[in-house]
């Protein structure tokens, strides 16, 4: 392992002005890397399990949709107070809390087969999902120095996008109706909790005692900054929210399971090889000498723009997969790549502008917006390939790529 878990002079002082000892800042960034990396393994290997399970237990489509957006709608509910969390019990201790409880709930999913239950498992998952995304997410976006955050924060959005290959690539290894696999996620969790009890103390935020939290906090960053919302929803839309039910579409189409979830890592490919190179290039767009493209926030929007088109375009493409199903994958890179890349871009804007608590409630609210995403995409999606597979399912997915598009580029 090398000496650091970012590109040189990514460890340095954060956007809060608060510098950590550099071995402490080292311990921080590797712990928050590698308990990310573990536990998102875990979690992408579980859920398109526990979907082509219930499908092969003859649950009904919508439903199986609807219990993959129950996770979603976890996050979606704990999201809004993940301040207020942090505020009260510190930010290590909090990330411990999060680390936990998705090894009791996969624990919950092998010691019964009860349909409510594995609901409740789900939500409970996804709320403890969400402490840790937020917090992960502005951990990693205040020690990034500022002429470098968009390439740190591509680094780990990278990483982040390599664990929705690398968990779908192992159920296939391990088989797609096999309980060994259920196994191994509970193990990849089981890794991750320990990599994040080597989380160090935090320095303290500065406005630890000062910041707006909960609910009015969460209110204060959306009305501060609404574009934020709007861009990570249609971010969280494609990239994650229709990955989750890339294998009922797949399925659709007459794939068999196992190919049904490597969709799951055509998309996961698009994040992990497209956010890196966004970053880099909202780093150098910003920082160009002539201020060619504007300020920071005008060359961040012009790559959103160019995403947002990606993605639309991709979209139009989807009538015609029925006839010719290999498409399928290079339109889910595409919707992966372009949905990660919109995430990045508002992540690093964030990151630019705030530090402490204040960043974790912006952090909320992109996390927030991309989980409404998370949870419409596979309900209203699942229930389009139900009742309305032809003209319904590309006609929801046009519609929204669509007002990525229009909110872009309207003044």
């Amino acid at each position: 392992m090398s000496e650091h878990p970012l590109p040189p002079g990514t460890s340095g002082v954060g956007a809060s002005g608060l510098a950590p000892a550099p071995r402490q800042a080292r311990l921080g960034l590797y712990a928050i890397f590698g308990s990310t990396f573990f536990e998102l393994v875990g979690y992408f290997m579980l859920t398109p399990f526990l979907i082509l399970r219930l499908n092969a237990e003859g649950v009904p489509t919508a439903v199986v949709g609807l219990f993959a957006a129950t996770g979603w709608l976890g996050v979606f509910l704990m999201t809004p107070f993940a301040s207020a969390i942090t505020q009260r019990l510190g930010r290590r201790p909090t990330l411990w809390i999060a680390a936990l409880v998705p090894v009791l709930t996969t624990a919950g999913f092998l010691a019964t087969t009860s349909l409510l239950g594995w609901f409740a498992f789900n939500l409970v998952g996804g709320m403890a999902s969400g402490l840790r995304w937020v917090l992960a997410e502005a951990v990693v976006a205040e020690f990034a120095p500022p002429g470098q955050r968009g390439r740190a924060i591509g680094v780990f959005e990278t990483m982040v996008g390599t664990t929705f290959v690398i968990g779908p690539a192992l159920l296939v290894w391990t088989g797609a109706q096999n309980d060994t696999a259920l196994w191994l996620a509970l193990g990849l969790l089981v890794v991750g909790l320990c990599w994040s009890l080597v989380i160090p103390r935090l320095p303290v935020a500065a406005d630890e005692h000062s910041a707006r939290v909960g609910l009015s906090g969460v209110w204060h960053a959306f009305l501060a900054h609404p574009l934020t919302m709007a861009i990570g929803f249609i971010g969280g839309f494609f990239e994650s929210g229709i990955t989750a039910i890339l294998p009922l579409y797949g399925l659709s189409l007459g794939l068999g399971a196992a190919a049904a979830a490597l969709l799951v890592s055509s998309s996961g490919l698009g994040s992990a090889l497209t956010m890196l190179p966004a970053g880099l290039l909202a780093d150098r767009l910003a920082h160009h000498p002539l201020q060619r493209f504007g300020d920071e926030f005008a060359a961040r929007r012009l790559i959103m723009r160019g995403c947002a088109a990606t993605t639309l375009i991709a979209t139009l493409v989807i009538p015609f997969v029925a006839g010719v199903p290999w498409l399928a994958a290079p339109v889910a890179f595409v919707w992966g790549g372009a949905g990660g890349c919109l995430y990045t871009m508002v992540m690093i804007d964030i990151g630019s502008r705030e530090a402490g608590i204040t960043l974790v409630n912006s952090t909320a609210v992109l996390v927030l917006s991309y989980t409404l995403g998370g949870v419409l995409a596979p309900a209203l999606g699942a229930a389009a390939l139900q009742w309305a597979p032809t003209l319904g399912f590309p006609g929801l997915l046009i519609g929204v790529a669509s007002l990525g598009c229009w909110l872009l580029w309207r003044r």
